[in-house]
């Protein structure tokens, strides 16, 4: 049974050891909390999938099983509406939730983007290599990574950080162009990826005022207007960048290949999906959007 196994792995929490066993644990680790009942089969289907992946991260992973039928307290704590219920808790917080049965796929490809892989420790010693002012083994060691664990979305993108430091704006662009779907669709990895696009996209190092200046003697140039919109996204000035790139529509929607409905989408990216300007400014992207 779910309550009785014997494994350092997995452990039952209850109102006495919660704390202890997920948001201490949380802070040297991440800590996957199962929210369950002995009632339900989708629970009793999803705990072998469970256990075997638990024992093959071999440590680095703590699965905590809670029965919500007697643990109630933390069901209406972490507003647990069915069961299953997954998640993943670190440093004392929930980073990642799943509902419902997960197949060992969605679960893996979740939780490799927060469990410690060998290949973070290689890329420790890069990042080391690189503080020692040995660029070039770094970014050597960090590509050896890549080819050896392809899946590790924290490796192409502390090499991109690196290449964005370094203002090498336009190898990171290719470089995150070039990776799986699955590590595109990493979250951390879209907004770097919008935003070094915008940096690379950038002709000259001018500010915002100064770029609103030059736009006060010639208010109709689109590529001007371009740059201050680039800028201002650069200096995350979002609204400013929004209200721009309406003008731009306004102008001429299909300037430069429709780059303002494009950018503005870009731009509803680094924001979230629930953040207010995006329902302010989506009106004006169908407008249009043809």
């Amino acid at each position: 049974m779910l309550d009785s196994l014997d494994s350092p792995f997995i452990h039952a929490a209850n109102s006495e050891n919660f704390k202890a066993l997920v948001l201490d644990n949380s802070n040297l680790g991440p800590v996957l909390v199962n929210f369950w009942s002995k009632k339900a089969g989708p629970c009793l289907r999803q705990y072998p999938v469970l256990d075997k992946i638990i024992h093959e991260y071999a440590g680095r992973l703590l699965l905590i099983n809670v029965d919500t039928k007697t643990e109630f307290i933390y069901t209406k704590e972490y507003g647990i509406a069915s069961v299953p219920t997954l998640k993943l808790f670190r440093n004392s917080e929930v980073i990642e939730t799943l509902h419902g049965y997960q197949s060992e796929h969605d679960l893996v490809k979740m939780l490799d983007q927060h469990v410690v892989r060998d290949s973070d420790q290689l890329l420790a010693s890069a990042i080391h290599q690189y503080s020692q002012g040995n660029q070039a083994k770094a970014y050597e060691m960090m590509a050896d990574a890549i080819v050896e664990d392809p899946e590790n979305p924290r490796l192409p993108l502390a090499m991109c950080k690196l290449l964005r430091y370094e203002r090498r704006y336009t190898e990171a662009v290719k470089l995150l162009k070039s990776l799986p779907d699955d590590i595109r669709e990493n979250s951390d990895v879209q907004l770097l990826f919008e935003m070094v696009q915008f940096q690379a996209e950038r002709n000259d190092e001018q500010t915002s005022e100064q770029l609103v200046e030059l736009m006060k003697i010639n208010d109709a140039d689109l590529e001007l207007k371009k740059q201050l919109i680039i800028q201002l996204v650069i200096e995350e000035h979002y609204e400013h960048a929004l209200l721009q790139l309406v003008a731009m529509m306004e102008m001429d929607q299909s300037y430069d290949d429709n780059y303002a409905q494009s950018a503005m989408l870009r731009i509803f990216t680094l924001l979230g999906g629930s953040h207010s300007l995006i329902s302010q400014f989506r009106s004006n992207l169908r407008r249009y959007t043809h």
